[in-house]
This record gives C-alpha cells, structure tokens and sequence, in this order.
C-alpha cells in the first residue's frame, strides 16, 4: 500500500519554479531540487515522474501567474498608453524585486532550440501574449489612440521584444534607471 503524501505539491511546484528560474534547467540537479522543495529524491520522482515533467510544470505556474494579471490589465478602457506604461513599469518592478530575467525568456534561450515540446509550449504562450497586446493596440486604434497605418501585430511583438530585452538587462545587471530608460524609449513609439 502507498503511503500517503506528507507534502504540498503546489508549494512544491512553486520552490522548483524559483529554482529553476534562478539557476536553469541545465544547471539545476535532482539535489538542487530536493533542497528547494524540501522533498526527497523518490518524493520528488514518484510525484513528478521526471525532472522534465517538475520543469514543465513549474514553466505552466510560471506563465500563469505572470499573464494573469497582464491580461487584466490589457482588459478595460484604459488607453492603450497608459496600459503600454504600466505593463512595461510592472515589468521593472518584477526585475527588482523577483529574481532577475524571465524564466520563459530562459528557457527560449537554454531549452526551445533542442527541446520540441518546450518549445510548443513557449510559442503557445508567446503567441498569447502577442495577440492580447495585438487586441489592445487595435483597440487604441478604433478610439483613434494609435495612427491607422501603425500595424498592431508589429507594436506588439516590438513590445514583447522591448520586454524580453529588459529581462535579458536585467539579467545582466541593469539598474532601475536603465530599465527605465528602456521603458521611456519603448513608449515613445506610440
């Protein structure tokens, strides 16, 4: 008879995320894993099956928290500016207070080109987010917020390239104010 689980697999999911975000896939161990977790090795494999299915897991927790409230903010009325702002300052704060850079961006990095379904699942969410930042801009367009000729599709994905850039800054060891003039000049586009 299996014994029961004495552990909270959300939490679980949560610290493996952080692991993996800070340190990689590559660079993070089974042991990396179990101390982060506060989980043993079998613990970890007979809940999770495999470091990969933990790593997939912990990628879906992150893309989740982190569109939710994107997407709340693309809701509404507000002008397309001011969304624009506010994300691309949401996205400051992120780098300053959570660990720096992006788990999706390193894992486009490290992991989409040689890993097929990483990569499926990167693209489904990179896709996402481009057609929400597509919908708003269009959006901006039909309350004359945004010139007719501007092309809605290519302001998006240049705003998820002017993110992803931060994150890589970051990363890297931009400061605030970098990350702000980056921000600044992004705005200007509009």
């Amino acid at each position: 008879m299996a014994r029961p689980r004495n552990f909270d697999e959300d939490r679980a999911v949560e610290a493996a995320m952080r692991t993996f975000w800070e340190s990689g896939y590559e660079a993070t161990s089974t042991a990396d894993l179990c101390a982060a977790t506060g989980l043993g090795r079998s613990s970890i494999y007979n809940t999770f099956k495999s470091k990969t299915a933990l790593f997939d897991r912990a990628l879906r927790r992150y893309m989740d928290e982190k569109n939710a409230p994107v997407l709340h903010l693309m809701d509404g009325d507000t002008p397309v500016r001011e969304k624009m702002r506010a994300l691309l300052w949401r996205v400051i704060g992120q780098e300053i207070e959570d660990p720096p850079g992006c788990l999706v961006v390193n894992s486009m990095v490290e992991l989409a080109p040689r890993d097929p379904q990483v990569a499926r699942s990167l693209r489904h969410d990179q896709d996402m987010r481009v057609q929400t930042l597509r919908s708003a801009f269009q959006a901006g367009q039909r309350r004359g917020e945004i010139a007719a000729e501007r092309d809605p599709l290519g302001l998006a994905h240049f705003i998820i390239a002017t993110i992803n850039g931060m994150q890589v800054a970051a990363r890297g060891g931009a400061d605030r104010a970098t990350l702000e003039a980056i921000a600044t000049n992004a705005l200007s586009a509009f």
